[in-house]
């Protein structure tokens, strides 16, 4: 991603401690935007909106800049070179201005989707959005894949029929009817009753997890709906055919590959609920296989705290098993290609930086 020049840091600490933005300013922060036509299309900046966007998100700026820094320092990060400036006003500001554009175009609750393995911080990215969109005054919903797991009991019956099914995560361990409802609830115009939101208890019959207690809310302007497989498609079967000479780590014997066809199948079901979607963004990491990385990375840093995390060999069967039944090398790389269902694309390097931003094409 695009790293600050000095003069828009300038502008950007000016704002920062408290001065209001002023034309020769923004005039200047305009034309650095577009002069990124790159950057520019990706969050469909051009010479007609672009006086637009660009007050609206420095008029968020000022107001949201002091919650946003605190928020990031909860959570353990630091603005180390201006860090956090970089992602506002390059990343996070752009997509809570579209998003609130996009509820104004529609004149109805939008349903953006947040595509994204392990690691790569979607429900990061999703807590910043909804402080961000809070201050634009919409109240802002998240609605995790992880959330609409089948109960504990349905698990154990589903297990019984497929012991592949060890763990949950993969197609088929959803309960999609209640997505669909949760979803549709969220789109009603008339808020009659209060709209209940699943939320999954991970910690529940030590750590297989259950339906844990909804969250109430009374509205709902806007719903983020984040998840490893959010928005992914099915593939043509042949791709795996192609498998037995090629092996794609973890998969490599036909056993594999038969669950990576039977879950590819079982991804067909999912598709009443991504045709709710208004719009889909992917997290992409420049290499899969960092996930992995990333995941010991944050169990070694709980151990450090005193919490209970997976050793590395557990992480190694653990993300392996993800990746046999939906692995990112055959699914996501073919989504990416699709710009008439990805509308925005995020990569990510090793260091979690946000190295590149666009819009397939």
């Amino acid at each position: 991603m695009q790293k600050l020049d000095l003069t828009t840091t300038s502008i950007l600490l000016n704002w920062a401690h408290g001065k209001q933005p002023n034309a020769i300013e923004l005039e200047e922060l305009i034309k650095k935007e577009l002069a990124n036509t790159e950057k520019a299309q990706a969050f469909g900046v051009n010479q007609d909106n672009a006086q637009q966007l660009i007050e609206a998100r420095a008029q968020l700026f000022c107001s949201a800049h002091s919650n946003v820094i605190e928020w990031c320092h909860l959570h353990g990060i630091k603005d180390t070179g201006n860090k956090i400036l970089n992602l506002m006003w390059n990343l996070w500001l752009p997509l809570a201005v579209n998003l609130a554009e996009l509820r104004q175009k529609l004149g109805r609750t939008p349903i953006q989707g947040i595509l994204g393995g392990q690691g790569t911080g979607k429900s990061f990215l999703t807590s910043i959005l909804r402080l961000l969109l809070n201050h634009l005054g919409y109240t802002t919903v998240n609605l995790s894949l992880d959330d609409l797991y089948k109960t504990h009991t349905e698990r154990f019956r589903l297990q019984k029929t497929d012991p592949r099914l060890i763990w949950r995560g993969p197609p088929g361990t959803h309960d999609i009817y209640l997505g669909l409802k949760t979803l549709e609830n969220c789109l009603q115009e008339d808020y009659g009753e209060p709209i209940e939101i699943p939320r999954f208890d991970k910690s529940a019959h030590n750590g297989e997890g259950d339906r844990g207690k909804p969250e109430t809310v009374a509205q709902v302007d806007i719903v983020l709906f984040e998840g490893w497989f959010v928005g992914l498609r099915p593939i043509n079967e042949s791709i795996f055919d192609n498998l037995a000479e090629h092996p794609l780590p973890p998969i490599i014997s036909q056993k594999d590959v038969r669950f990576a066809k039977d879950n590819n199948e079982r991804l067909k079901t999912y598709a009443i609920l991504w045709e709710k979607l208004d719009s889909l963004f992917v997290l992409y990491p420049e290499d899969y296989r960092y996930s992995k990385q990333w995941r010991k990375e944050a169990e070694h840093q709980m151990i450090a705290e005193g919490k209970t995390g997976m050793s590395d060999q557990e992480i190694e069967n653990f993300v392996d098993y993800f990746w046999r039944s939906l692995h990112p090398e055959l699914f996501i790389k073919i989504l990416i290609r699709q710009p008439d269902v990805v509308d925005l694309v995020i990569k990510i390097d090793k260091n979690h930086n946000y190295s590149k931003i666009y819009k397939p094409n």
